[in-house]
């Protein structure tokens, strides 16, 4: 009887104990498998993002009246970027405020956006007056979604079955 007291109270016994629960516990587990079916996960509607972007002509460096139209021409394309991806993406605002004496003493307010934009296409591109040029682009969101599953194949649990 004495032997049983001591054994029960040992710590080798309760070690042995939990094992043997764990183990129990676990054992229904090996014997289940399951088979995971995925689905495509693909969004109910696509928006098109549209943006324009403008550059003054005469403000652009180069000799002559081409070369600066040329460079107005890049420059509102660059522009029109700049704002789809300021659509997608959002624009991050900084800004800094120090007083002396109460009184403001400087001020200061940064922009920018940072981003990838694929699959925008330029729909016109057009001299507005005589010293601006502006450029249209278009983002269908139904093609960026095409050039996504390419890459990344989002899915989402569609069955599962347990054996």
């Amino acid at each position: 009887m004495v032997f049983f007291e001591k054994l029960i109270r040992s710590r080798a016994w309760m070690t042995m104990a939990l094992f043997a629960a764990l183990t129990g516990l676990s054992g229904c587990s090996l014997f289940v498998d399951k088979h995971v079916e995925w689905e495509t996960v693909e969004p109910d509607s696509y928006p098109v993002l549209s943006a324009v972007g403008y550059a003054p002509i005469m403000s652009q460096r180069g000799e002559s009246e081409t070369v600066k139209t040329l460079m107005a021409i890049k420059a509102s394309k660059l522009e029109a970027y700049r704002e789809l991806a300021e659509q997608v993406y959002g624009q991050r605002i900084e800004g800094n405020q120090s007083l002396s004496s109460l009184v403001v003493d400087n001020e200061t307010l940064r922009a920018s956006v940072e981003g990838v934009i694929r699959g925008a296409r330029v729909i016109k591109s057009y001299p507005v007056g005589e010293d601006t040029y502006a450029t249209e682009l278009e983002l269908d969101m139904h093609h960026v979604y095409d050039i996504y599953l390419t890459t990344a194949k989002p899915q989402r649990i569609k069955d599962i079955k347990y054996y």
